[in-house]
């Protein structure tokens, strides 16, 4: 068996897609696709890891809620699931979808959340994780942009990644179903005030903000692959 065998498979086809909706060059789109088992083993890893930075938090919480909470960990989880089952022939839209939405809302809210809050983080955490936790997570926004290859975000795979995340967001911020809401922790109070509002609010405004995000560009993406098949078509 040769190295693409071992480590993965030959990538699916690219449909030519906008900048804006593909932004990663085709070479290194291939090289995830490529070396797939590879990309799954450093998620796992970085699951793994997530776990165990949410250790306290599920001491702190019941067990009921434990879904909620490892939102980043669970992200980086649903990925590698997605990748391994497209490696093993059995590629699933919804897995895809659900991948998309969590590793783009994520990775871009903690980057966010370690900025707005980022003299206690640095503080609490060190320069060294600091850095380690910004520069990953910016890079699970960069992976989500190799699934466009597997799917074509199908109306239903969006729904339930939409629904299931709209669930993530009220249960992090604004239902506190058992306990407490269940958002990754902070280093400031939730009612400590932030400028004109509070630490909750600026958590939860950019949480909000980017639940959104994920929604249009996978849409943006269908509609980017129809308009092409079309053209094609014609």
């Amino acid at each position: 068996m040769d190295i693409v065998g071992a480590l993965g498979r030959d990538p699916p086809e690219r449909d030519s897609l906008p900048r804006w909706v593909a932004p990663l060059p085709e070479a290194l789109e291939d090289i995830a696709y490529r070396y797939a088992w590879v990309v799954v083993a450093i998620n796992l890893l970085g699951t793994a890891f997530g776990f165990w930075y949410y250790r306290f938090q599920f001491r702190a919480l019941p067990p009921e809620v434990w879904v909620f909470v490892p939102d980043s960990p669970a992200a980086t989880l649903l990925i590698a699931c997605a990748l391994a089952a497209w490696a093993l022939g059995r590629s699933s839209d919804t897995l895809a979808a659900l991948a998309f939405f969590g590793n783009v809302k994520l990775g871009l809210w903690t980057p966010y959340a370690l900025v707005v809050f980022a003299p206690r983080f640095v503080e609490t955490a060190g320069p060294a994780l600091y850095a380690f936790l910004f520069v990953s997570h910016l890079a699970m926004v960069l992976q989500a942009f190799v699934l466009h290859r597997m799917t074509d975000f199908p109306l239903k795979a969006v729904a339930v990644a939409t629904a299931w995340y709209t669930l993530d967001l009220l249960m992090d911020y604004f239902v506190p179903v058992a306990g407490e809401v269940t958002h990754t922790a902070l280093p400031y109070a939730d009612s400590e005030p932030w400028f004109t509002t509070t630490v909750l609010q600026v958590a939860a405004a950019g949480a909000v903000a980017l639940t959104v995000v994920p929604v249009y560009w996978t849409l943006a993406t269908r509609v980017s692959k129809c308009r092409r098949r079309s053209r094609s078509g014609a």
